[in-house]
């Protein structure tokens, strides 16, 4: 992970952690940031008579969103922890790609805030958010 943090090559971190590589998350960095992206696959479905994505599923995204945000923002040796991450689900999340985008609230000398907003099609219709703090 070290490696690919000096190499700024988003991609060669997604490879380094094996649930992000399991969901098939891509990622993106933009002038707003990391644009993240969570391809829909029938065996991500928590409700198959919806169809929808599972919980869990949706707060890793938003959880690993806001994880590459910092990563991407802060040019640091040390790799974030997550201390707590706070999931609102807005509405069902179809069988569409998800796309998220993470801002760093707050980041101190130990501590990083980040909110998420996850959204479907729509970005002004969320179909997820999340909170987190990170130990830097």
């Amino acid at each position: 992970m070290k490696t690919a943090r000096s190499a700024s090559d988003l991609d060669l971190m997604v490879t380094r952690i094996p649930y992000a590589v399991y969901l098939g998350l891509r990622v993106d960095l933009d002038e707003e940031g990391v644009l993240a992206r969570l391809p829909f696959r029938n065996d991500l479905v928590g409700n198959a008579g919806l169809p929808a994505l599972h919980g869990g599923v949706v707060g890793a995204f938003l959880e690993l969103t806001a994880l590459f945000q910092l990563l991407a923002s802060v040019r640091d040796a040390r790799i974030p922890k997550p201390i707590n991450f706070n999931v609102n689900f807005l509405r069902s999340a179809g069988p569409l790609e998800c796309l998220a985008r993470a801002r760093v609230v707050k980041h101190g000398k130990r501590i990083a805030n980040v909110e998420v907003v996850a959204w479907q099609g729509d970005r002004a219709k969320p179909v997820a958010s999340g909170f987190g703090n990170f130990l830097l």
